[in-house]
Parts: structure tokens; sequence; C-alpha cells
């Protein structure tokens, strides 16, 4: 069944700014495919920002955000995707274009939590990196390549990638006071460069690639993860989840968002300028 509204795919919409970002698309008038590792409510699990204790229960899932889109009056289709699992990506892209032939906004907002990938330099087991690396970058590009040709093929599209902070900015302080993990904010910088990329090549075919920085967003799964205290000690201002997926909606909708590409653009500045919640 070809869908008769745009489409929009948005990844890691089980809970925080992907749930969000999937209904604020679903109210601006999308048909919203959306991916998490978690089906059921109650089911949610994530590790722990340090060691390897007990994965931590998180609300949120595929079941949720399907019932709140569809509440919106749009098209809600649910796909399970895991960021580390390549062939689970490829799967995730394959059903949204054969459900709905479509993509017409692809919002890469998944991330991989990965036990270990916030310790100190010394104590980090590049085993951790790699994964990290691999989730947050390398299969962030194999769920591009999947999705590219088919915007293409219809003449154009708009990418979001939720990019970070910690990738351009040095950490305040060490990882548990404050700071960040390198193996984390490593691989953000490395996914920080793909809609440039994007960009360079298919700008001139009819696509649009941003770079939106959240801000720091205290999520269901940050709080959970503990550590935020730490860094809003540091100076960071809390930003609500509802705003980068305000931001979202605001880009690909709006004509003026022309002139954002090729920078990051920082949510908060953003929502603010245009009072996008008011």
């Amino acid at each position: 069944m070809t869908a008769t509204r745009p489409v929009a795919l948005v990844t890691g919409a089980s809970r925080g700014i992907g749930r969000r970002t999937a209904l604020a698309l679903a109210a601006a008038g999308y048909d919203v495919a959306f991916t998490a590792r978690t089906v059921e409510e109650g089911r949610g699990r994530i590790p722990p920002r340090h060691g390897t204790a007990a994965a931590i229960p998180v609300p949120g899932s595929l079941d949720r955000t399907r019932a709140e889109v569809e509440a919106l009056g749009a098209r809600a289709l649910p796909v399970r995707m895991d960021l580390l699992d390549r062939a689970s990506v490829r799967a995730a892209a394959a059903t949204v274009l054969g459900a709905w032939g479509r993509v017409d906004v692809l919002v890469n907002n998944a991330v991989a939590h990965i036990a270990g990938a916030h310790e100190r330099f010394l104590d980090l087991d590049v085993d951790v990196a790699e994964r990290t690396v691999t989730g947050n970058y390398l299969n962030q590009i194999v769920l591009l390549q999947a999705v590219l040709p088919a915007m293409l093929e219809r003449g154009g599209g708009t990418i979001v990638n939720l990019c970070s902070g910690s990738a351009t900015s040095d950490p305040p302080a060490p990882p548990g006071e404050g700071g960040w993990g390198v193996a984390y904010s490593a691989s953000k910088a490395a996914f920080g460069r793909l809609a440039g990329a994007v960009n360079a090549e298919y700008l001139g075919r009819g696509i649009r690639a941003f770079n939106l920085d959240p801000g720091f967003v205290v999520t269901d799964a940050g709080a959970a993860r503990g550590g935020v205290g730490a860094i809003a000690g540091k100076g960071f201002e809390p930003t609500p989840e509802e705003a980068p997926a305000a931001a979202v909606a605001w880009l690909v909708t709006h004509p003026e968002a022309e002139k954002f590409l090729g920078r990051v653009i920082w949510t908060p500045k953003l929502v603010e300028d245009r009072d996008l919640l008011r």
C-alpha cells in the first residue's frame, strides 16, 4: 500500500526525542514510520553509563508511540531496529519502503547505548569503542545508503541528523564528573560529517541534510542512567525534549530552513528565535 501523505521515518522513537519527533511530524501532516528496539511497553532496558551493572528499566515502546501517532490522525508503522545489528538496519528501511513506497523525511535520532562507552580514557575497552562507532556512525551510513536511492528516485527528500555538542566541544570534566566518554563523543563526531557529505553530492538533486544539535536534553533514558546532575552542574542548561521535535518539524516544512544547511543548528536558539514552543 502506498502512502497518500508524505512519509517520515524516525529512528529511536520509543521514547525521548524520537518519540516527540514522531508525534510532531504526525501533527505536521506526515504518516510516520519509526524504529526502536523495544516493542512492548514495560520491556525497555538500557545499559548503565558506567561499568557493567544490570540493564536499567525505562518506559516507552513502539506500541505506545504507535497509539499516540494514530491518535493524531496519522498512519503509524512501527519497525523494530537495533543500530548494533546491521541486518536489522537494512531490513527496517526495506520494510518502510515496501509498505509505503517512499520516505520523504528521515530523522536519524537513534543512538547506540553501550555499557562502558563513557569510561575514563585508560579504563576504556577498545572493543566497546569499536561497537560504539559501528552503531553511531557506520550503521547510520547503512541506513542512509538504504533510503537515499528512494529519495533520489522521487526527486528529493530531507534528512535531519541529531548530532551532539560532545562531538565538537571538549568535556568540561572527566566522565562521571560532568564530562563524557571519548568513545561516545568520537562516534558522534564521525556521525556529524554525514550531512555535509550528503549535501555535497545530492543537494543539486533535491536532497537536503541538516545537523541538529538538540542541546542538553534530559530524557527518560538519560535520567535513568544517571550522571545528568553532574553535567548540569557544569553549566549545561536543560532543554525540554519537545524542543528538538519542534525544530525538526520546522526544518522539514519551512522554506527558510534552507539557510541552515552547512552548519550545526543549535536547537535552543532556533526554538527561541521562532517561538516554536508557543
